[in-house]
């Protein structure tokens, strides 16, 4: 739903006015969920430290970037793609996790890249395979959703003993702050009439600030329970999701070879969840 909310708001907010609807209008709705984590479960404020504020700010940035990447894919291809091309990022988390959290790749994560990189194959148009446009924005959108991903669970788990919840909503907050602070002044500085557009759109643009937020709290609270590979896997079902309103929103139809290669990236993620 805040994919597909984005996507309406394109054509009138641009790319990167879209992309800032979800963390300015999704930053009210954050810290609610922050108030209500306290109020509801009597849970102290954590203290925050460096390292937290270091994890956060890289994954603000790198999931601004992502999601500007998967909406410019999402107008290059089409919705299901552009979102099965940007969940390329479960193959690359288990990189980012081995590389700063110390997660071991293990030989069903060596398998599940085989099978996943045969199903982008597959997505991917018949002429240029890898050298086409929209594979390398989707790719590039999935690597920065993977280190975004693996950027938040550091910072929770840099709160250390703070509940689970806390912890979550606490590094939802900030993300979301950073995030918004990040976009809205680099679109201050290079593209003021875009941020004129996103403060006149702000009715329609609730929905995606509510979805976003919404998304965001759920990832947010399991990446403080479970490693992200094992997080971001169960969340393949997106493109489930994403199929269907394709189909019956958008009219847009996947050939034969296209829905076998959304399976056998759906088959690479599983290899992952079942280890």
């Amino acid at each position: 739903m805040r994919n597909v909310s984005q996507r309406h708001l394109i054509a009138e907010l641009g790319t990167l006015g879209a992309t800032l609807v979800r963390f300015l209008y999704g930053l009210p709705y954050a810290v609610l969920f922050f108030y209500l984590v306290g109020l509801f479960t009597g849970f102290g404020i954590p203290e925050p430290n460096t390292k937290f504020f270091g994890w956060v700010l890289l994954g603000a940035l790198a999931q601004v970037a992502a999601t500007a990447l998967l909406l410019r894919t999402m107008q290059e291809r089409n919705f299901a793609l552009g979102v099965a091309y940007s969940k390329t990022e479960i193959l690359q988390v288990a990189v980012f996790a081995f590389a700063f959290l110390g997660d071991p790749l293990t030989l069903p994560a060596i398998l599940a890249v085989i099978s996943g990189t045969a199903g982008v194959l597959l997505i991917s148009p018949p002429k240029g395979a890898f050298s086409s446009r929209t594979i390398a924005l989707g790719l590039a959108s999935g690597a920065g959703f993977a280190l975004s991903a693996v950027s938040y669970r550091g910072a929770a788990l840099a709160l250390g003993d703070t509940p689970f919840l806390m912890a979550a909503a606490a590094t939802l907050v900030a993300a979301q702050f950073l995030s918004t602070l990040a976009l809205s002044g680099w679109l201050f500085l290079t593209d003021l009439s875009s941020m004129q557009k996103v403060f006149k759109a702000w009715k329609a643009s609730q929905l995606a600030g509510f979805m976003g937020a919404a998304a965001s709290a759920g990832w947010f609270t399991a990446f403080a329970i479970e490693p992200v590979a094992h997080v971001r896997t169960l969340g393949l079902v997106e493109l489930v999701f994403s199929y269907a309103v394709s189909l019956r929103l958008f009219r847009e139809r996947l050939s034969g070879l296209e829905l076998a290669g959304m399976a056998l990236l759906a088959l690479g993620v599983a290899l992952i969840t079942l280890r």
